[in-house]
């Protein structure tokens, strides 16, 4: 076998073949991975906190028998609840009010701490926001009173709320 002839350079030596300088190979997937977790991360934390916001703002409230069949559920969570104020139970303190939620026979007694309504008065619908004192304390603890305006609200839900003598205002 015969080697082939290598070129000869003017002074004698012989040339170096230079070689290609090295090109990083580069993942062409990398990237879109990449971008790709970055994406179902946002994603997650957008959906995460649309949930969390409405869930909050989707306040919904309970009614007095909803409330006591889930009041060992509920605990001391903080709640709404709804249902006809009972004439001859409400009394103002030096903190608030104390008076009756009651609903189909059922009532729940309640303190409110804070100043209630100007219209507040008995035998009026209302929305109370508060807690139970504990899960087997039957006493809501309150910290607002929302009045119902009774003719318009009532007109609208003739059977979700009615007087303590069963006839609708």
């Amino acid at each position: 076998m015969s080697e082939a002839p290598q070129a000869a350079t003017t002074d004698g030596t012989t040339p170096v073949v230079a070689s290609a300088p090295a090109v990083p190979t580069r993942r062409l997937g990398r990237p879109k991975v990449r971008l790709a977790l970055v994406g179902l991360v946002i994603v997650a934390a957008v959906g995460f906190l649309l949930i969390k916001g409405l869930g909050s703002s989707l306040d919904y409230f309970k009614t007095v028998d909803q409330a006591l069949a889930t009041k060992q559920s509920i605990g001391t969570s903080t709640f709404r609840l709804e249902g006809m104020v009972k004439a001859g139970t409400v009394t103002r303190t030096s903190t608030g009010a104390s008076f009756e939620v009651a609903q189909g026979g059922r009532s729940i007694p309640v303190e409110n701490h804070g100043s209630p309504p100007q219209l507040f008065k008995g035998g009026m619908p209302v929305i109370v926001v508060g807690h139970f004192r504990s899960s087997s304390s039957s006493v809501f603890e309150s910290s607002e009173i929302m009045v119902k305006h009774t003719s318009s609200y009532i007109e609208k839900n003739p059977k979700r709320v009615k007087a303590s003598d069963g006839s609708v205002n």
